[in-house]
């Protein structure tokens, strides 16, 4: 049953509005959305929708996981750093496209329903969780080859753009309560070089408690 409604996901949400990266469409095909989402919900995992997992937070939209990942460009190897873990979903996506990766989540209640989300999907070796502020990113790990954001800043932290890599990349949902834009940041020598893709909606990033 999941098998096939992952399918349809990938299909219809996914590959008919314009995600091409195989590598992305793959990733998404695999991973187990169900073990993501709250059990009453669990009915809806591959609904075209954010869900709520508590605490005022989210699962993002599918297409939006899958819109994330692709604008990263991953190539397989890079050290990748995935802010606000909330249920742990796009940091599983990620650990199927990206060679290590670090995710940080501010609210520990959540991070420890995502350890065992992780786990019980089969991530917990392959992504390292981390309760803190993600406005700060990770510096300790930095530098990272791709910054995904899944929380919406007035701007793209500064903080986070500091931790790229020469060429890295930086994908933030960027604007507030007026509408928000993913924006795509890439490290260059000149400074940031940046480009608005869709428009978009998420909950507020804010800095931990």
């Amino acid at each position: 049953m999941w098998a096939d409604e992952r399918a349809q996901m990938v299909e219809w949400q996914l590959r008919r509005r314009g995600i091409y990266d195989e590598r992305v469409l793959a990733a998404m095909g695999r991973v187990p959305r169900e073990l993501f989402v709250s059990p009453e919900l669990r009915e809806e995992a591959y609904a075209d929708a954010a869900l709520p997992i508590g605490s005022g937070q989210t699962i993002s939209q599918p297409y939006m996981v899958a819109l994330i990942c692709e604008q990263l460009d991953l190539r397989g190897d890079e050290r990748v750093l995935d802010v606000g873990t909330g249920s742990g979903y796009q940091a599983a996506v990620l650990a199927e496209l990206a060679g290590e990766v670090h995710t940080i989540e501010r609210i520990s209640g959540l991070a420890e329903q995502a350890r065992a989300n992780l786990a019980a999907a089969g991530y917990g070796e392959r992504v390292h969780l981390h309760v803190g502020d993600g406005t700060h990113g990770l510096p300790g790990q930095a530098p990272f080859g791709a910054i995904a954001v899944a929380a919406a800043a007035l701007e793209a932290p500064p903080s986070l753009y500091n931790e790229l890599e020469l060429r890295g990349r930086l994908v933030v949902p960027v604007g507030g309560s007026e509408g928000q834009w993913l924006e795509v940041v890439v490290r260059t020598p000149e400074g940031p070089a940046v480009l608005r893709t869709v428009p978009c909606r998420f909950v507020p990033l804010v800095a931990g408690r």
